[in-house]
């Protein structure tokens, strides 16, 4: 696996590198400005920029298990300041004017929420898994059909409202300089549904611009 992934850096050198070497190095020495925070996944199938068709400096991305964002309040006691970190730099450095949490169906760490089947030897993940519980289990009280795919999309409406927990969120949301939206990724369409506070509902991005925020 691992010589499999040095020769496929050397195939990005010689096929992408050698076209795009004036916009790296321009890249390198102007330093970044992304235009938006996005929170994903950790699943290998989900790659924020394929699925967005962005470009190297585009976004600043985040990505773990479930697609959490800790309350801020609640971060010590994890023991893991790494997404609030992030999410302080993107918006109070970098200056990015959108966030993006974006789940996607068929997710496994919602899923052991849901079925409540964490490995016994994993106690660090259930302790993580801990922050998807109350959107996940809103959908899997509620019952009914797709309860998975439901419980996804609670999932993502809870990381947003944790996300507005953040002093610099709240400060910046208040003053109309940020905003916050949450999206879920289909793996087998590529599609993506966009939350619209509106109409209280994830709907199809087709059509959609960026005013279909969750904050």
């Amino acid at each position: 696996m691992i010589e499999k992934l040095l020769r496929g850096n050397l195939s990005f050198r010689h096929e992408y590198v050698a076209g795009a070497r004036q916009f790296l190095e321009r890249l390198a020495s102007e330093g970044q400005s992304p235009g938006a925070l996005f929170i994903g996944c950790s699943d290998s199938r989900v790659v924020p920029e394929l699925l967005t068709s962005s470009s190297p400096g585009e976004l600043f991305v985040v990505r773990n298990v479930a697609n959490i964002v800790p309350p801020a309040d609640e971060r010590r006691s994890m023991g893991d300041d790494s997404v609030g970190a992030a999410i302080e730099y993107a918006i109070g450095v970098l200056g990015v004017e959108h966030v993006v949490v974006c789940g996607h169906y068929g997710c496994g760490g919602v899923r052991a929420v849901v079925e409540h089947h964490v490995p016994p030897d994993s106690p660090r993940l259930a302790e993580w898994l801990t922050h998807a519980a109350p959107g996940a289990m809103r959908a899997a009280v509620a019952g009914g059909e797709r309860v998975l795919d439901k419980a996804v999309e609670e999932n993502v409406e809870e990381q947003i409202a944790n996300l507005a927990s953040y002093p610099m969120v709240r400060e910046r949301l208040e003053r109309g300089a940020l905003q916050l939206h949450g999206w879920v990724y289909d793996l087998k369409s590529g599609h993506l549904v966009v939350w619209d506070a509106l109409a209280d509902a994830f709907l199809p991005a087709d059509g959609m611009t960026a005013n279909g925020s969750a904050g």
